[in-house]
C-alpha cells in the first residue's frame, strides 16, 4: 500500500503526523508527507484510521498498475 498527501488540500491540521510520525511529517509550511514509500501491512490500520481522520480529506491510497 503507497500513502498520498494532496498538499493543495491539506490545510496543517497535522493530526497525521501527531497520530502518526512513523508513517507522515510536516514541511516548513505546516502541510504534510508521508515518510514512507511502501506502508508495511501491519500499519495498513494506521494508514486507514489517518485517511478517515484527516479533516480535509487530503490523504489518499495510491493506486498501483498491475
Amino acid at each position: 500500500m503507497k500513502l498520498h498527501v494532496d498538499r493543495d488540500m491539506c490545510q496543517g491540521h497535522s493530526r497525521c503526523y501527531a497520530t502518526y510520525p512513523d508513517l507522515f511529517d510536516i514541511d516548513d509550511e505546516g502541510t504534510a508527507f508521508v515518510v514512507v514509500e511502501n506502508v508495511p501491512p501491519e500499519w495498513e490500520d494506521r494508514a486507514h484510521n489517518a485517511i478517515a481522520n484527516c479533516p480535509e480529506r487530503a490523504i489518499h491510497i495510491v493506486k498501483e498498475s498491475p
